[in-house]
């Protein structure tokens, strides 16, 4: 059974909402890494040496780092698509979430500049279809949508200027396995 690394308020709530999504069986291990530092221990240093979660292991396999993670469990169990050019729209979502949204909405020195040109084309975007690929539902939505909620849940941005934003949150938020991880946070 695969095993699911992860800490309190962690990463690690991505990756469970996409397992939980795909109806893929998992344990879920937390690390105590607030008191007990577990994720400097040398068991799980010789599984992610850098010491972070989230981290899976399904059978032999070692993984880190949510977005690779996503992309992973998306090619081994999900709907993914055969043609390098959708594939790549898929990638593109997964690692604009990590890269660009994630840092543009989580270092605070960031968001002032970086909100007004990041979220104005995702409102656009869901103006037009309920989500990023259109109207399916898609990794690409569990690495953006979870960044935009944990936003509004743990930051407490606003989003009244991007109400389409809004509506894509609320409609995510809605599906079981949202409320069944990402909601707990």
């Amino acid at each position: 059974m695969l095993k699911l690394y992860g800490g309190a308020r962690s990463r690690a709530s991505i990756v469970q909402w996409y397992l939980e999504e795909l109806e893929v069986p998992y344990e879920f291990v937390q690390l105590d890494m607030m008191q007990a530092g577990e994720h400097r221990k040398p068991e799980f240093l010789e599984i992610n040496p850098m010491g972070k979660v989230p981290t899976i292991v399904d059978g032999e396999f070692k993984l880190w780092e949510s977005g690779a993670i996503l992309l992973y469990l998306a090619e081994k169990h999900g709907n993914f698509p055969n043609s390098p050019e959708k594939r790549a729209e898929i990638y593109q979502w997964v690692l604009f979430a990590n890269a660009t949204l994630a840092t543009g909405l989580f270092i605070e020195a960031n968001r002032e500049r970086e909100m007004p040109k990041l979220l104005p084309p995702l409102n656009s975007i869901f103006q037009q279809h309920a989500f990023l690929l259109g109207d399916t539902f898609s990794v690409a939505d569990v690495a953006v949508g979870s960044l935009l909620a944990f936003a509004v849940n743990m930051l407490q941005l606003d989003m009244s200027d991007y109400p389409a934003v809004g509506n894509y949150i609320k409609r995510l938020s809605e599906r079981p396995a949202f409320a069944k991880t990402i909601a707990k946070y």
